[in-house]
């Protein structure tokens, strides 16, 4: 198997939750088989150092024992099994093994064969940056950079056009007979968008696509996203006129790439939350920082080919002391995950939060600069989760001390995430951090009243 990074975990001596560490694997098939090797009953001659290695050989279906180990502080790991995934199995339940039981995973000298693993880490991580096929990276040729940028551009206003134009006749044909066609016109609409190098906007078509015959109430949300698309093309063919921020912005809702730009910030970034979400060719990787010094907020986003995971893995718990440079637009949270430093620590408590009115306040603020923007991160101070009553199938945060509540998005929540907030509350406040949108809040991270580790919702 080929070494593989999966993030920063934490400081030597400060052990990972179980739940920290099966956080990491990339399937529930990988959490079930790890767990199980995460006794001592397999492993010998394991041990750690201070510098965050850890290493130990795990009996195997044949006659040699794999082997396997870890860098916290990169991090990375390695492992001679044949397994594709990453972490494979035997990396997870060597976490497991190392988090829990200090005496399975004693203090120690590294034996040769991870030696030579990570000092050859050591040895990469001082080479010059690398370009995509493994070559020193070439300067960037600024003309030919210019003129295809001009000719994309070109792409997407030929693309933006003929929607606008799809957009016209499906308003002139009413929209009750949307659903008449059925998904294939949007597919082709979607492709078009595709091959007009928008796909920004291919995306949002997909998810038109999706709404005629979806339940009650569709012809509504159906004209609520014509009209952002809308917006999003006028946006993009009168862009000259517009502010820079929000140009960056609409460039960016249109599927523009851009680079992470102006000064990198460092602060001692907490992990607030991290999930994943997949389609049928990439799984996408969220995580939520909040900066303790700056207050600020920031998207880290990863991907990873369909059914593999991303690479990046931020638990739940952890501050690490790192730079990260936000993108280009107004209102915009996503930022690069820059340079860290020293090793990640334990998180003591939840980050400042408010209340109710406060997140649907900061929101509505949020779209002034991104009118797209579907949540802002929200932290609640006190509230409580109420599930249905009477036959609804609404859940809500309370804040008793204001008598409001915001409603729960349960098309982004499981019923699993729902009942495990209702069961650390218990009935009492407690604090939650997660997105809120125009379709409600969605719970990523609760802390219980007095409470200093927050529990992982997804």
């Amino acid at each position: 198997m080929v070494a593989r990074t999966f993030g920063d975990m934490t400081q030597q001596g400060v052990r990972w939750t179980a739940e920290q560490v099966l956080a990491l694997a990339p399937d529930d098939a990988s959490r079930k088989a790890g767990s199980r090797l995460g006794t001592a009953g397999p492993w010998s001659e394991s041990g750690c150092d201070g510098s965050g290695a850890v290493w130990s050989l795990c009996k195997g279906s044949g006659s040699r024992p794999y082997r396997t180990v870890l860098d916290t502080s990169g991090p990375a790991y390695q492992c001679s099994c044949p397994s594709r995934k990453f972490p494979c199995k035997h990396a997870v339940g060597l976490m497991l093994l190392w988090s829990a039981d200090e005496q399975s995973v004693p203090d120690g000298t590294a034996p040769d064969w991870a030696e030579q693993w990570l000092a050859g880490r050591r040895a990469r991580a001082h080479q010059k940056p690398l370009g995509p096929t493994g070559a020193t990276a070439k300067p960037v040729d600024a003309e030919a950079a210019r003129r295809r940028a001009e000719k994309r551009a070109e792409r997407i206003t030929a693309g933006t056009t003929e929607l606008e134009q799809r957009l016209a006749d499906l308003l002139r044909g009413g929209l009750a007979a949307a659903e008449r066609p059925g998904y294939g016109l949007w597919e082709e609409t979607a492709a078009r968008m595709v091959d007009a190098q928008a796909p920004g906007l291919a995306a949002r078509v997909r998810e038109l696509g999706a709404i005629p015959g979806s339940g009650p109430g569709w012809p509504a949300r159906l004209l609520e996203e014509c009209a952002l698309m809308h917006l999003l093309d006028r946006a993009w063919l009168g862009r000259d006129t517009l502010p820079e921020p929000l140009t960056a912005t609409v460039r960016s809702r249109v599927g523009v790439p851009a680079a992470a730009q102006g000064p990198p910030v460092r602060d001692h970034w907490q992990v607030l939350a991290q999930y994943d979400t997949a389609d049928a060719k990439l799984t996408t990787r969220r995580v939520w920082l909040y900066g303790r010094d700056s207050g600020r907020s920031a998207l880290i986003l990863d991907y990873g080919a369909a059914g593999r995971a991303p690479e990046l893995a931020l638990p739940v718990g952890l501050t690490i002391d790192a730079e990260v440079t936000p993108y280009p637009g107004g209102g915009q949270s996503r930022a690069a995950l820059g340079e860290r430093y020293g090793t990640p620590t334990a998180t003591e408590g939840p980050p400042p939060g408010g209340t109710v009115t406060e997140a649907a306040e900061r929101y509505g603020r949020a779209l002034l600069d991104d009118p797209w923007l579907a949540s802002c991160p929200a932290t609640l101070d006190a509230v409580i989760p109420i599930p249905p009553k009477d036959g609804d199938d609404t859940w809500q945060l309370a804040d008793p001390a204001a008598e409001l509540a915001l409603p729960i998005a349960t098309t982004t929540t499981s019923r699993a995430a729902l009942w495990k907030l209702a069961a650390v509350s218990g009935g009492a406040p407690v604090t939650v951090f997660g997105e809120c949108g125009h379709r409600g809040f969605t719970p990523l991270t609760v802390w219980p009243a007095g409470g200093r580790e927050g529990v992982a919702l997804t």
